[in-house]
């Protein structure tokens, strides 16, 4: 690695640590020539995945989309960024440990639906309504008694 203060071509490694849960590598290096040191970060590099759409096209998978997509469901809630990124990257985890070169974008909205159900009913609702486009307001009606009924059995169980 080259030294980034006197472009000597041969820097050593002092420290390598596994960082983001395994996915990237610090590594602490130390240049010979002017004995400054410096980090770099390497990352593993992953296969693209592809996202089959309901229409038929396909397109690469875009972590930013899902990101921008739980910014949305969670506007005005008191979840954090860093929470909101969390279970991004949680969900482009899950999706590629799946190990499947392509994917379609129901699976993705399953596994988005999962992950707000569990940590906001709120935003769980905001992000049902879009994703599954209730064709009248009883069908979002049955979707919130499903919530409740859900929320009632957990709170007897908590009680039990």
């Amino acid at each position: 690695m080259k030294c980034p203060f006197c472009s000597y071509r041969d820097s050593r490694v002092v420290d390598s640590r596994a960082v983001d849960d395994g996915v990237s590598i610090r590594r602490r290096r130390e240049c010979p020539d002017c004995g400054r040191r410096f980090t770099t970060y390497e990352k593993y590099e992953e296969t693209p995945l592809m996202v089959s759409k309901k229409d038929g096209r396909r397109e690469l998978f875009d972590a930013k989309k899902l990101l921008s997509g739980l910014i949305k469901a969670f506007e005005k809630r008191p979840i954090s960024y860093e929470k909101i990124q969390e279970i991004a990257e949680h969900i482009e985890r899950e999706l590629r440990m799946r190990g499947e070169a392509e994917i379609r974008s129901e699976v993705i909205g399953e596994a988005v639906m999962n992950h707000l159900e569990k940590t906001d009913q709120i935003a769980y609702v905001r992000f049902a309504s879009v994703y599954r486009q209730f064709a009248d307001v009883n069908n979002f009606m049955q979707e919130l008694q499903r919530i409740m009924k859900n929320n009632e059995s957990i709170d007897r169980s908590d009680k039990e």
